[in-house]
């Protein structure tokens, strides 16, 4: 599991006042071999008991997962950026 690229990552929403909700990300879902369910692997759980599955969005050119989580990591952070600066 840990040299495959997640089929998901696991995200808690959290809502904030006068601002946009902020999407953190606390782990990542893969798929089963079968295709018939997901291991979930969490950092942490959300306070709500909501957690949001998206697919990944990585670099299509990436050779390696440490490349691919460097592209979700620089994604994660232009969103953050792009709402502090609103």
């Amino acid at each position: 599991m840990a040299a495959q690229q997640p089929t998901y990552q696991a995200y808690t929403v959290v809502k904030r006042e006068g601002q946009d909700d902020y999407w953190l990300n606390i782990g990542a879902a893969w798929m089963h071999q079968d295709g018939e369910g997901f291991n979930i692997m969490l950092q942490a759980l959300p306070i709500n008991g909501k957690i949001v599955l998206r697919p990944p969005k990585a670099d299509p050119k990436a050779d390696t997962p440490e490349q691919a989580q460097q592209t979700i990591r620089a994604e994660n952070d232009r969103r953050k950026n792009a709402r502090r600066d609103k």
